[in-house]
């Protein structure tokens, strides 16, 4: 299921560009474009649900305002050098 006003589902879809560092057929994760620090990750099914709790098997719920389930993961080290996205992305694949 896909939500044609959803941006996490046009960034899943391929629709508008990432920083991708992870993808599978499930999830997809990339950096954020507001990152609180270097590395800041969000971490998103491909299939639309508006709750994490709605993701089969994720029994976790992270309030946000964004309508599609996500986690965010950042290092939490200096926040130096976060907007580097090409970089960041490039350290955490070869870290993966």
């Amino acid at each position: 299921m896909k939500d044609p006003n959803c941006i996490f589902c046009k960034i899943a879809s391929g629709e508008i560009p990432a920083h991708k560092v992870y993808e599978d057929g499930d999830f997809v994760a990339f950096l954020d474009i507001n990152p609180r620090a270097s590395g800041h990750v969000q971490v998103i099914p491909k299939e639309h649900h508006r709750w994490v709790w709605d993701v089969p098997n994720v029994g976790a719920y992270f309030e946000d305002e964004v309508p599609h389930a996500h986690i965010w993961v950042w290092p939490n080290e200096d926040a130096g050098g976060k907007k580097d996205f090409e970089g960041n992305a490039e350290k955490i694949r070869k870290a993966l």
